[in-house]
Formats: C-alpha cells, sequence, structure tokens
C-alpha cells in the first residue's frame, strides 16, 4: 500500500506566503510524477502544478508565478511553495503521485487526503 500525508496548510493574510509537503511511503519502487490539485467549496477539483521525475514542471495559469513545485526525488517528497497568495487561492489542497510499486509492474494514481489552504483578505 501506498500512503500520501500532506503537511502545511493553515491559515495566511492575502499576499503572504505558505509552503505544503507531501511524503509519500510504503513499497515504491519509483514515482514518475507528483502534484497538488486543489478543491474550493462549490467548484471542481483543479491540477495547481505537476513535476515528473526529470525535474519537468506544469503549472494552471492562475497560480503561475505565485507557485513553484519542486520534490525529493530520493525522500519520495514534493512541495508546493505559495507566494502572494490571494483570497481565490482558498482551497483544500491534494496531493497526486503516479507510483511504480515494488513488484507491480503497472503503475497507479494515489492521492492524499488533503491540506486546508485559507487566504484572509
Amino acid at each position: 500500500q501506498v500512503q500520501l500525508v500532506e503537511s502545511g496548510g493553515g491559515l495566511v493574510q492575502a499576499g503572504g506566503s505558505l509552503r505544503l509537503s507531501c511524503a509519500a511511503s510504503g513499497s515504491i519502487f519509483s514515482i514518475n510524477a507528483m502534484g497538488w490539485y486543489r478543491q474550493a467549496p462549490g467548484k471542481q477539483r483543479e491540477l495547481v502544478a505537476r513535476i515528473t521525475s526529470g525535474g519537468i514542471t506544469n503549472y494552471s495559469d492562475s497560480v503561475k508565478g505565485r507557485f513553484t513545485i519542486s520534490r525529493d526525488n530520493a525522500k519520495n517528497t514534493v512541495f508546493l511553495q505559495m507566494s502572494s497568495l490571494k483570497p481565490e487561492d482558498t482551497a483544500v489542497y491534494y496531493c497526486n503521485a503516479l507510483v511504480v510499486r515494488i513488484g507491480v509492474p503497472q503503475g497507479g494514481d494515489y492521492w492524499g487526503q488533503g491540506t486546508q489552504v485559507t487566504v484572509s483578505s
């Protein structure tokens, strides 16, 4: 079994910064990609940022220039540095990983339980 655990969420004032982290654990052979998604009340879940094992990144236009995704492959951990936060960034942020497990030939998607980010005006 693979588990993803997010941390770093909280309440922050508009214009402030916050750093999220997500650690993957379990019988992991490799993680091909990791990313962050978010979902606000009454809205659909959307991609925030994604990074491959080779370091290729992809960002939502709404966060480009403000958020930075990075990862520590040796520790199976992904980070999301969020700066210049806006009230519209308020959402539950979910970690996602494409994981190849030991002894299992096919990869699969795994999700964390989410961490709340609230930005006050």
